[in-house]
């Protein structure tokens, strides 16, 4: 299949966007936009890199591209719009491969009303997928990672480290799979952008938001250096699943903390809009867990602190330093 053939495979028969003029099939897309603010993202994945067809389908691959730029909007508080795919396409995958990994993204896509609205195809060695993505926000509301204030309730969604351990059974090539090993695999496969639960957080004055791409100990210290705050975690309250304790018990506690690629969000708000933030993941369907909170910074530069009984870390972005007693 040559270039304008693949395009045209994977042309959307109609625009979702009511706002968009000219999609696939010109030099360019154009858009009018009906106010508000414009926010956009990027995201690649290589083959090997990011993703390997030993533990994903091309569905899979494509769905989770795009959800990563989706959870990206979620952390600015955008609702997804358009998307546009650049493809490098190596000679071992078939053009039936290719349309699934587009199908991926499409039936993702549609959960929001994006549209596909452009990209690249060219020809290498691996297999790389560049998605940028573009969604609208009212006027101000976007969400910043430096919005954090002391005395902020510290907040995160679902349950942390799901991803990892469902890598790490793939990894494995464990066919023996059990209900608990089948949640960490579709985590890993098909993670779910908390697009819903940002988009009603709108009404609130101000949230500070990140998404856990790379793992709360990374997330939490951009949130403490972008606000100029420190941040205190209960290592207790951090929530994670009982299938992660039951298959990893040695690993479940660093994965939770570390593991990444979740795609949850991270947040903080004011105590005083805590129960409106509740009230919204049930809304949502999602759970949501208080497991900290936001304070001055209390030496040279802003730190994260996780403690765990009497015992309090330095959470760094790379894991764990020294321990010290409480007092």
């Amino acid at each position: 299949m040559d270039e304008f053939s693949f395009i045209r495979s994977v042309q959307p028969a109609y625009y979702k966007q009511s706002s968009l003029i000219k999609g696939i099939s010109d030099d360019a897309a154009v858009i009018r936009p009906s106010g508000g603010d414009v926010v956009t993202a990027v995201d690649t994945m290589v083959e090997d890199v990011h993703f390997s067809r030993k533990t994903m389908q091309p569905h899979h691959i494509g769905h989770r591209v795009l959800a990563a730029n989706l959870s990206d909007l979620a952390a600015m508080g955008s609702t997804p719009a358009y998307y546009m795919v650049s493809i490098t396409i190596p000679s071992d995958w078939s053009e039936e491969e290719l349309i699934e990994l587009y199908a991926g993204m499409d039936d993702l896509a549609a959960r929001y009303r994006m549209d596909l609205i452009g990209g690249d195809t060219v020809s290498g060695r691996e297999l790389s997928v560049t998605v940028t993505v573009m969604g609208t926000v009212a006027k101000g509301k976007a969400r910043y990672r430096s919005a954090a204030v002391p005395g902020d309730v510290l907040f995160v969604t679902g349950t942390l480290g799901d991803s990892r351990g469902g890598l790490e059974w793939l990894l494995n090539e464990k066919n023996d799979s059990s209900s608990d090993q089948a949640f960490l695999i579709d985590r890993h496969r098909k993670p779910w952008p908390r697009v819903s639960f940002a988009e009603g957080l709108s009404t609130l004055q101000r949230v500070a938001l990140n998404d856990v791409s790379d793992g709360i100990a990374n997330e939490a210290n951009e949130i403490a250096e972008s606000s100029g705050v420190d941040i205190h975690i209960a290592k207790d309250m951090v929530p994670f699943s009982s299938a992660l304790k039951n298959t990893f018990p040695d690993q479940y506690q660093d994965w939770m903390l570390s593991g990444g690629e979740d795609f949850e969000l991270l947040g903080a708000v004011p105590l005083s809009d805590w129960t409106l933030v509740q009230e919204n993941a049930e809304t949502a369907g999602i759970k949501i867990t208080k497991i900290g909170e936001v304070d001055e910074v209390s030496g040279d530069s802003p730190r994260v602190f996780i403690k765990e009984s009497d015992q309090i870390a330095i959470l760094k972005k790379s894991g764990y330093t020294h321990l010290k007693g409480k007092g």
